[in-house]
């Protein structure tokens, strides 16, 4: 009887273990989130939740925008795969005693891509494209002299060609100094939010209720309706340690932990060493532990400086991912 017993405790064991291993991979819409826009914390593994780097840190966490010195302005272009281009502008402003607020657009475009059919394999002639879109406002406040907290709320758009899907989404975050120029310690919550799901004139059609019938309507509406999808919410933990060497030298460990709800769980390292204050190397590993994980190493270098009333930052970023080749990003920051 206990043998029974074991053989069938057994038997449902080795029934689930399938459904315990699957993941929510490819689950959600809104893909592009992911794609981190920052060349400098991008060139380090895109360890970002604790970059106290006002607005260059939003898009990890919210709360970086705390230490903005006054007006900011970040432009980001990312050459992605297949002639997929990835684009990012923000600007930061200083609100009186109270904070500093800010403005995100992220845009990534497919380009022109043929229509293909069954019918038509090589092409009906016309033409469509994918495109993706979202706008964020945000707020962040330094509440004391270690301790800042933000929040971002964004309207996100996915666009397949005359057909679309759209909805809200919050992210919150929080950074803690433990010591003026010593370690910090982020946490971030990343586009918490609705479902959504696609609706445009791709999805209707007219269709015949009883073929071959004759008196009947022969060309009935109709429309297709598809799922509710998730958009991909992250949560991110990390720490960033800064080291002044001799000179004007400085060196920066940062490491975050990440657990997406479209993904498994994993962790992102990365170092810059700043040179006279001027010119920065940047080395990083990103996503280590993903399982069926198709990137790696990221490299970059960065130049900042002054000129006349504001200051700049030029960043670049490379990063490998996998079969589809590498990535390369720039991005160029103003501040006043």
């Amino acid at each position: 009887m206990k043998t029974r017993i074991l053989c069938a405790a057994l038997a449902a064991l080795l029934a689930a273990v399938p459904a315990l291993a699957q993941t929510n991979t490819g689950t959600t819409i809104g893909s592009f989130l992911e794609i981190e826009p920052n060349a400098r914390v991008a060139a380090m593994g895109n360890a970002g939740v604790s970059a106290y780097d006002g607005l260059q840190g939003v898009y990890y966490n919210p709360a970086s925008i705390g230490s903005a010195p006054g007006t900011e302005l970040l432009f980001s272009h990312n050459a992605w795969f297949a002639g997929i281009t990835h684009d990012y502008v923000a600007a930061a402003i200083k609100v009186a005693s109270l904070g500093n607020a800010y403005a995100t657009i992220t845009s990534l475009n497919s380009g022109d891509i043929d229509v293909r059919t069954v019918g038509q394999p090589l092409g009906t002639g016309e033409r469509f494209n994918a495109s993706d879109l979202a706008i964020s406002l945000g707020f962040g406040r330094q509440m004391s002299t270690r301790f800042s907290a933000g929040i971002q709320v964004n309207f996100i758009q996915e666009t397949i060609w005359h057909s679309s899907a759209s909805t809200m989404t919050l992210s919150l975050g929080t950074l803690y100094r433990v010591s003026e120029n010593g370690l910090r310690v982020g946490s971030s919550l990343s586009n918490f939010g609705t479902r959504a799901a696609y609706d445009g004139r791709d999805l209707r059609f007219t269709y015949d209720n009883v073929p071959g019938q004759n008196g009947d309507n022969s060309a009935l509406p109709g429309v297709r309706a598809t799922d509710q999808f998730a958009v991909p919410l992250v949560f991110r933990v990390g720490a960033a340690m800064p080291f002044r060497l001799q000179d004007n030298n400085r060196l920066l460990l940062a490491a975050d932990a990440f657990h997406p709800n479209d993904n498994s769980e994993s962790v992102s390292a990365g170092v810059e060493y700043l040179m006279n204050d001027l010119l920065a190397l940047r080395v990083g590993y990103q996503n280590l532990f993903l399982k069926d994980s198709e990137v790696g190493t990221t490299l970059g270098a960065g130049l900042k400086g002054q000129l006349d009333s504001f200051r700049y930052r030029v960043d670049y970023a490379w990063a490998d991912q996998g079969r589809l080749g590498h990535s390369s990003r720039i991005s160029v920051a103003l501040s006043f």
